[in-house]
C-alpha cells in the first residue's frame, strides 16, 4: 500500500438548528415475509411517523416496551390455517393499541379472533373496483368508489365478532372490517402501493385519526437527536468516519463533526474498483466542502490481490468488507486509538443484508461483510432510514448539490458489476464503458432524470464481426433505472436515438467489446446491481 496522504480540509458554514429534542411517537409494523413491507414503512414515514419493521414473533413485552402509537401487521406468502403458518400472540389484541392488518395482516386477525378464512373462490391480482360501505374512521373523506391494488388467495369470508364490514369487492365479500371500539382494522388490498391512488390517505387517516399520532417524525429533528446521541456516546474519543464521497457517507460525516468536532479524522480508500477519475473527483469534493481531516489511502493493488480468484459474488463482497475493516483499524492505530469506526449504513442495506424474517438479498459490504474480529465499534446514525431520507438529511444540513444528487455507487464499487473474477483488464473495460454511458447521459439531459445509471460486464464472451473479421469479445449490459429508495426500481425508457448512440460509442471505443445489450428487468424479480 502506498503513504497514506493527510489532507486539512477548509472550513464551511451551516445553519443553526432550532427544534427542540424529543421522543418520537412511532408505529411498529411486523413483518411477515412480504414483498412490500418497507414499502408500508416508507409510506408511513411520509406521513411524518417515525416506524420501524420488526420480526411478526417480537415477544408482546418488547411491544409494550416500546409503546407505539399504533401496529401494522403485513403482508405475506402464507395462509393462515396451514400448521406452521406464522402468527403473532392473539394478545397483541388487548393491548389497547390500534392494529391495522394488510393482506395476510388481515386474514391473520380475523383467524384469530374467530372469523373465517378460507381461499377464495376466484384469486384477485391487480387493480380491482373497492366499494365502501361504511366510512368512518379509514374511509373518511374518500369516495365510496375506488380502485386499489389486490394481490390474495385466501380471503375472509367472515369477520370476527365485534367487526363491521368497511368495504368489499365483487369477490371479496370483506374488503376491508373495523372493530371501532378496539380500534383493530384490516383491509385486504394494500394501501402502500402507487397502485392504490388513496392509500396514502387511508394510512394517514389510521395514524392520525385512529392512532391518534401529531407527526413529529421530521429529518431536521433527527438532526438535533442524532447529534446528540453521538456527543453522548463518543464522550472525548475519537471516530474515524469512512467516506465514498456518496451522499450518505458525506451525510454522516457532516453529523458527527457537528458532534464532536477536531475529534473526527475521515478517511477515504481508494480500491481501485471506483468510476473513471471518481478518485480524485472525490478527494477534491471532498477537500472543498468538509471541515475534518482527511486520510487518503491508495490500497488498490491490496484489494485487486485479495479478490484475485474469487468469482462468488458473496465472497466478494465479504473480502471487500474485511479488507476496508483492515485499512480502518490499521489507521484508527496510527492516528490515536480510535474507538468509533462512523459510516453511511442505510435501512436498505440492513433489510437486504438479511434482518428478522426478511431473506438476505445480497450481504452489504457494510453490514453482513463486517468481520467477526472487528474491534471497532460502529456509529451509523443514518442506519433507520431510507435513500430519500438520509438526502432530505443532507439538505438540511447544507451539503451542496454534487453531494446530496450524486449517483448511487455500491461500496464494492466495479467489483461487483465484473461478472466472475475480477481482474485489472475487466475492470477498465466497464469502467470505460460506464464512463461513455453517463458522458451521454449528462449530455442529454437525461442523468439527473434517473436513479442510477451503471454498465455491467457479463462472465461471457459472443461472436461478432468487426472489419470483416470475426471476434469472440465482451457483451456490456447497460442498467439505467428510476427508483426512490432503492428498495423497488424500473427501467427508465432512454430514447432509441441515445441507446443507438452509446452501443456504438461503447463499441468502437472500448476494446474487447462487440455487444450492447440494454437490461428491462425491474426490481423485483432482480435487483438494480447484477452481483
Amino acid at each position: 500500500m502506498k503513504r497514506a496522504e493527510f489532507l486539512l480540509c477548509k472550513q464551511v458554514s451551516y445553519t443553526p438548528m432550532t427544534t427542540p429534542i424529543g421522543a418520537h411517537e412511532q408505529v411498529l409494523i411486523l413483518d411477515f415475509g412480504g414483498q412490500y413491507t418497507q414499502l408500508i414503512a416508507r409510506r408511513v414515514r411520509e406521513c411524518s411517523v417515525f416506524c420501524e419493521i420488526l420480526p411478526y414473533d417480537t415477544p408482546l413485552a418488547e411491544i409494550r416496551r416500546r409503546n407505539p402509537k399504533g401496529v401494522i401487521l403485513s403482508g405475506g406468502p402464507a395462509s393462515v390455517y396451514e400448521p406452521d403458518a406464522p402468527r403473532v400472540d392473539p394478545e397483541l389484541f388487548t393491548l389497547g393499541v390500534p392494529v391495522l392488518g394488510i393482506c395476510y395482516g388481515h386474514q391473520l386477525m380475523a383467524y384469530l379472533l374467530g372469523g373465517t378464512v378460507a381461499p377464495a373462490p376466484q384469486h384477485e391480482y391487480g387493480r380491482t373496483l373497492l366499494t365502501v360501505v361504511h366510512a368512518e374512521p379509514m374511509f373518511n373523506e374518500l369516495d365510496f368508489h375506488l380502485t386499489c391494488w389486490m394481490s390474495h388467495g385466501d380471503s375472509v369470508e367472515t369477520p370476527p365478532a365485534g367487526f363491521i364490514v368497511l368495504a368489499e369487492t365483487e369477490n371479496t365479500p370483506v374488503a376491508a372490517m373495523g372493530d371501532l371500539e378496539r380500534n383493530l382494522y384490516g383491509v385486504q388490498f394494500h394501501p402502500e402501493v402507487a397502485h392504490t391512488p388513496f392509500g396514502m390517505h387511508l394510512l394517514r387517516n389510521f395514524l392520525y385519526k385512529v392512532c391518534g399520532c401529531r407527526g413529529d417524525w421530521t429529518m431536521r429533528n433527527f438532526i438535533q437527536e442524532s447529534i446528540a446521541d453521538i456527543r453522548e456516546r463518543v464522550g472525548r474519543e475519537r471516530v474515524l468516519c469512512a467516506v465514498s464521497g456518496g451522499v450518505d457517507s458525506c451525510t454522516v460525516a457532516a453529523l458527527v463533526q457537528r458532534a464532536i468536532g477536531e475529534q473526527l479524522t475521515c478517511i477515504f480508500v481508494d480500491h481501485g474498483l471506483m468510476r473513471q477519475g471518481e478518485a480524485e473527483q472525490v478527494r477534491a469534493l471532498f477537500t472543498q466542502h468538509f471541515p475534518v481531516r482527511l486520510i487518503f489511502v491508495d490500497a488498490r493493488e491490496r484489494f485487486l490481490n485479495r479478490l484475485r480468484g474469487v468469482t462468488d459474488p458473496e465472497q466478494k463482497r465479504k473480502i471487500i468488507g474485511e479488507e476496508f475493516v483492515r485499512v480502518f483499524e490499521e489507521h484508527a492505530d496510527a492516528i490515536g486509538q480510535c474507538r468509533y469506526l462512523a459510516q453511511g449504513t442505510l435501512y436498505p442495506d440492513v433489510i437486504e443484508s438479511g434482518a428478522g424474517i426478511a431473506a438476505t438479498i445480497k450481504t452489504h459490504h457494510n453490514v453482513g461483510g463486517l468481520p467477526e474480529w472487528m474491534t471497532m465499534e460502529l456509529i451509523e446514525p443514518l442506519r433507520y432510514l431510507f435513500k430519500d431520507e438520509g438526502r432530505r438529511v443532507a439538505l438540511e444540513l447544507g451539503l451542496p448539490p454534487e453531494i446530496v444528487w450524486r449517483q448511487p455507487f455500491p461500496g464494492p464499487g466495479l467489483a461487483v458489476r465484473v461478472l466472475g473474477e475480477v481482474t485489472a483488464e475487466k475492470l477498465e473495460i466497464v469502467r470505460t464503458a460506464d464512463a461513455i454511458l453517463n458522458e451521454e447521459l449528462t449530455r442529454t439531459g437525461w442523468a439527473q432524470r434517473v436513479w442510477q445509471a451503471l454498465a455491467v460486464l457479463p462472465d461471457v464472451r459472443s461472436v461478432g464481426v468487426m472489419g470483416d473479421q470475426r471476434t469472440y469479445a465482451h457483451p456490456i449490459v447497460l442498467r439505467v433505472v428510476h427508483s426512490e429508495d432503492a428498495m423497488t426500481a424500473e427501467p427508465a425508457e432512454l430514447p432509441w436515438d441515445l441507446l443507438l448512440r452509446i452501443a456504438n460509442r461503447i463499441s468502437n471505443e472500448v476494446p474487447s467489446v462487440n455487444r450492447v445489450l440494454y437490461d428491462l428487468s425491474s426490481k423485483p424479480p432482480a435487483t438494480i446491481e447484477w452481483e
